[in-house]
């Protein structure tokens, strides 16, 4: 229902958008007026050339899409257009979006989650992309092709530098040894002393965002080399290794939750080994190793005596239920009896179901060897496995637990319904983001001829706030939840966003370049996006923690981009 109540408004603003918009092709009966121009009357006016609202513009015609859709040659009137075709991608996007999750409330993640969910959320930016190719001669294509560019690059850099560096802002928390403290925000704006907290899956989403970069490399290696034979091949290897990655993703995308859970398992179970080290000695009447670093049969047999309650020399499942008494474990989410079987799989080399005196400290003597290994100290030190037990804590909070939800999800109360719904969404999200598309990109050309101001940098701006605000206010408004999953679950998708950018995209991209023949003279594009995921995915790689002085730097890319694109372009004129 709440869904419902929201799409009411939306759906009356796209008929009124849709109305507007077809108001636009026409004229004005008075000959003074000069705001929109269907190309037939013309007027002379004292408007500043850069509007594109002058004669000159004026008697120039504009050509419909698909011969009935509103075209304009004047400045405003493109940007008009551009308004209420953005909004309308922005409702595609968002009905691609709510389709998705009531998609996934019904089938779950794996193939949806994985697979389809990143495809749809990349939908209307491919959609935008294949038009700006498709359509028209190819001198046509080359010069609309800008769009899409400006597109991709934009979507990219926005992502990762201004909503990346306000979710910092929004999530921020106390730092304290170097990991933000959740729901607890009391030093303000303190460039180092708050910030966010992330789990190590968002840092290899990071590498694998900065590993995505690879085809643009490989288009890129004739304008390096200075070699002009041979680049449409390349725009093939780009095509086919752009296209590999996609597909690699989307079944990493799939098979990760399996992997992350095996993982974290694992540092449970470690966690567990160190608590009961811990216990140990806090019981042992003495050492736990000799002087020469060997075990303390003396001590250790106290120990298993002490557990071994019917006292018939063997510890059963029960037992070792002695083992794990008294430790705190409720941060990390134990199954005690899944516990006692990994504890009793350690031990029990016999097989027997049963643990004895030698299995025992063969047991200990492994896991102290173990927390020895870890540690920093020297193993004689008492502190040894104090370390080792704050390293596996720490480990356990970096991979976080697999559900990582903070709502409770509850059984769709009418699955047929909720599929129904979830179908149509998608339809109409997709249909929207198809029809709208080309005029979306035609306005934005025709906005750049009327205004003198290159489509890259219109498409670069303006687009992304269309195909991509929906994610980044979902993003914004889950960072604002002040805790450590809500963060990594933001940044994560922030990271996938742009992955999906880099391969499904660009994939779409090369494939028009390379059927229809298309010149690849985006160099200083693609440095731009080179230079942003790079440094921000080597940002991610290399720390989970990240202050509040990171966001300034994501922030400054955004004009350094812009900035850099300009001087490389239209100062030093490369292609």
């Amino acid at each position: 229902m709440r869904r419902q109540s929201k799409l009411r408004p939306h759906l009356t603003i796209l008929f009124f958008l849709i109305l507007c918009g077809g108001l636009t092709y026409g004229r004005f009966i008075s000959d003074q007026s000069y705001l929109i121009s269907d190309g037939v009357h013309t007027s002379s006016t004292g408007v500043p050339h850069f509007l594109g609202l002058g004669a000159a513009a004026a008697e120039e015609t504009c050509e419909q899409t698909y011969g009935f859709m509103p075209c304009t040659t004047s400045g405003v009137g493109n940007l008009f257009l551009i308004v209420v075709y953005g909004y309308l991608m922005f409702l595609a996007a968002m009905y691609l979006s709510e389709g998705s999750e009531l998609l996934l409330e019904i089938l779950g993640p794996g193939i949806v989650g994985g697979l389809f969910l990143p495809v749809l959320g990349a939908l209307p930016d491919a959609m935008l992309i294949l038009v700006s190719g498709l359509s028209g001669s190819t001198e046509t294509a080359q010069s609309q092709v800008s769009v899409g560019m400006g597109l991709l690059a934009g979507s990219t850099v926005m992502l990762i530098t201004v909503i990346w560096g306000t979710c910092i802002f929004v999530g921020k928390c106390d730092i304290e040894n170097h990991v933000a403290i959740d729901s607890q925000d009391t030093k303000g704006f303190s460039l180092t002393g708050s910030g966010i907290s992330t789990d190590i899956w968002t840092s290899y989403a990071g590498i694998i965002m900065a590993i995505s970069v690879i085809p643009f490399i490989i288009v890129q290696l004739p304008q390096i080399l200075n070699i002009d034979s041979g680049r449409h091949l390349v725009v093939l290897i780009a095509l086919i290794v752009s296209v590999s990655l996609l597909i690699s993703y989307c079944l990493y995308q799939v098979f990760q939750p399996l992997v992350q859970r095996r993982r974290l398992a694992y540092a449970k179970h470690k966690h567990v080994i160190s608590g009961i080290l811990k216990q140990l000695k806090m019981r042992a009447l003495g050492k736990l190793y000799t002087e020469d670093g060997k075990p303390n049969v003396e001590v250790l047999t106290k120990i298993f005596n002490t557990i071994d309650n019917n006292k018939d020399g063997y510890l059963s499942y029960e037992e070792l239920n002695g083992l794990i008494v008294g430790i705190q474990f409720t941060q990390i989410n134990l199954d005690e009896n899944d516990t006692k079987d990994k504890l009793m799989r350690d031990f029990d080399t016999s097989h027997d179901s049963r643990v004895d005196l030698n299995e025992f400290i063969a047991g200990v003597t492994k896991w102290l060897d173990e927390a020895k290994g870890a540690s920093s100290n020297d193993s004689a030190s008492k502190k040894y496995i104090e370390d080792f037990h704050m390293k596996t804590k720490r480990e356990h909070d970096l991979l976080g637990e697999v559900e990582q939800s903070d709502e409770i999800v509850e059984g769709v109360e009418n699955p047929k319904w909720t599929s129904i719904k979830a179908v149509l969404l998608l339809l109409l999200g997709t249909v929207i983001a198809a029809a709208f598309a080309d005029p979306l990109v035609d306005a934005v050309d025709n906005f750049s001829s009327a205004t003198k101001i290159p489509t890259f940098f219109i498409s670069f701006i303006a687009l992304p706030l269309a195909t991509n605000s929906s994610e980044a206010v979902s993003a914004i408004i889950f960072a604002s939840r002040k805790n450590s999953r809500s963060a990594s679950l933001t940044f994560s998708e922030l990271y996938g966003a742009v992955t999906m950018n880099n391969a499904l995209c660009l994939s779409v991209f090369l494939g028009l370049v390379y059927v229809r023949g298309l010149t690849w003279d985006f160099s200083a594009e693609v440095l731009v996006i080179l230079i942003v995921c790079i440094v921000m995915g080597v940002f991610a790689s290399i720390r989970t923690t990240f202050p509040l002085w990171t966001s300034f730097l994501a922030f400054l890319l955004y004009p350094f981009s812009l900035a850099l694109v300009y001087v490389l372009d239209y100062v030093y004129g490369w292609t």
